[in-house]
């Protein structure tokens, strides 16, 4: 048994100023009010990042399972207990290899699953993917994907206006996989088709997509005005001006809202050149930009940075809470199992210093070596 106590604990909606958790095994057995003196800091629900590509100095990019486990390794040391490894827009022999190479780590628990972001984008938004490996949709490539997989394939980020997209999005739903909208240049009823055919997530909404116009308002009022879509934010003062970020969370709300670093290799190193999908990536004051034609390319975020961040733009502990861990672990079909300090759940929590900053992390139950603020 394991007593975290004295300390203000958040709480699906609400703020316990002095409170405990305590932790059986690897499952949170109660939260509730502690009796003693308060010894200060804050728990939070481990993180849940929906697409990250690498941190570290590894990358989940190019499928070595080496590469995965230093990079969730480093993530796991920032508080994030949960992730999909992100691949980007590669050549179907490597998406296929990543897929199995990533499958045991599923199995073990070191990955929550795999995002395919490409490579069925758009050419005219595809930022940082690989425009020499985009193609449109194939439901048989994603039959051999997912059955590589054997569900360790959980999202898939496609662009709706694509030939084909809307029964490769159908597919996916059907085969228990969620589809999300992203790097598109769809109007807003392209947009809203893709919704319709099943899509619940959008991938880092407003980047990678046609910008909103008065009159021509396309995917991002689509996603931040459907009700059963996900939007997800990189809260890194870079992607999204913080009173974006705190724009479009009020419009979604908290249960639609999902922060995400996307972060890549760079994450947690110097300055220098690094590669993100077979492509020059050049990383300048922690800002990481396509070599080619100065594209952001990913971030070198993480899940405490951006929670931080989010606070800072204004968002309560409560809504950063459940933008961090519950809205994308429900996102990718996780909520019964992590993202949230509530009896039953895994025990993964984060324990933040009076400035938010990492001290101690816990993931089903066991206390992380090396955690890092």
């Amino acid at each position: 048994m394991t007593l975290v106590s004295g300390v203000r604990v958040v709480a699906g909606d609400r703020v316990i100023d002095n409170g405990f958790v305590r932790v059986e095994g690897d499952r949170i057995a109660e939260v509730g009010e502690h009796s003693g003196s308060p010894t200060g800091g804050t728990a939070v629900p481990g993180f849940v990042d929906i697409h990250v590509h690498g941190g570290g100095g590894a990358t989940f990019t190019t499928g070595d399972a080496g590469e995965a486990r230093k990079a969730a390794a480093y993530h796991l040391a920032h508080g994030t207990t949960s992730m999909l490894a992100s691949l980007v827009t590669s050549p179907p022999e490597l998406m296929l290899s990543a897929t199995e190479a990533f499958a045991p780590l599923v199995g073990e628990g070191v990955l929550a699953g795999i995002h395919f972001e490409g490579p069925y984008l758009s050419q005219a938004r595809c930022g940082a993917q690989n425009p020499a490996h985009l193609r449109h949709p194939s439901t048989d490539e994603l039959e051999a994907l997912i059955a590589a997989g054997e569900g360790a394939v959980r999202l898939v980020t496609v662009a709706p206006e694509l030939p084909g997209a809307l029964d490769a999005i159908r597919l996916l739903v059907e085969r228990g996989v969620v589809a999300a909208i992203g790097h598109t240049d769809a109007t807003y009823e392209e947009t809203l088709a893709g919704v319709e055919a099943g899509a619940t997530v959008g991938t880092h909404v407003f980047n990678g997509m046609r910008p909103p116009h008065h009159r021509q308002p396309g995917p991002v009022f689509a996603l931040l005005g459907a009700a059963g879509v996900v939007c997800e934010f990189v809260a890194d003062g870079i992607h999204l001006h913080d009173g974006t970020l705190a724009f479009a969370a009020t419009v979604t709300g908290p249960a639609r809202a999902a922060l995400i670093t996307d972060a890549m290799a760079a994450a947690g190193m110097p300055d220098g050149t690094y590669e993100l999908g077979g492509q020059a990536v050049t990383v300048a004051g922690g800002v990481a930009r396509l070599a080619r034609d100065g594209a952001i390319a990913g971030s070198t975020l993480t899940m405490d940075q951006a929670f931080r961040r989010a606070v800072g733009a204004g968002l309560s502990l409560v809504d950063a809470a459940r933008m961090a861990s519950s809205t994308p672990a429900g996102a990718i079909g996780l909520a019964g199992e992590v993202g949230a300090l509530r009896p039953g759940l895994r025990a993964d929590l984060v324990l933040l210093d009076e400035d938010l900053g990492v001290q101690r992390v816990m993931r089903a139950g066991a206390w992380v070596a090396g955690s890092a603020s």
